[in-house]
């Protein structure tokens, strides 16, 4: 994988990781998060982990669309522009 196509990838799903934070967390307290029953994390851990979370599933949907984008044949890239 190329450095240009790891930042299509990572620069807009690290865009929407902030936005989507942001929008969660202005609805949701983290201390009045529960993970697992008793396990307590600070305020700076929820933001932090709900942070790399959700840039996990942009990145994740990201390289999805990129996988799934059709790419043109090893033709048409030989052939130059008239």
């Amino acid at each position: 994988m190329k450095r240009s196509t790891l930042m299509w990838i990572l620069w807009p799903s690290f865009l929407m990781a902030g936005v989507t934070s942001a929008a969660v967390f202005a609805l949701v307290d983290p201390l009045d998060i529960v993970v697992f029953g008793s396990i307590e994390v600070s305020r700076q851990q929820a933001y932090a982990c709900g942070f790399f979370l959700f840039w996990f599933m942009a990145a994740l949907s990201s390289a999805l669309t990129w996988f799934i984008s059709p790419r043109p044949d090893e033709e048409d890239q030989l052939v130059e522009p008239i």
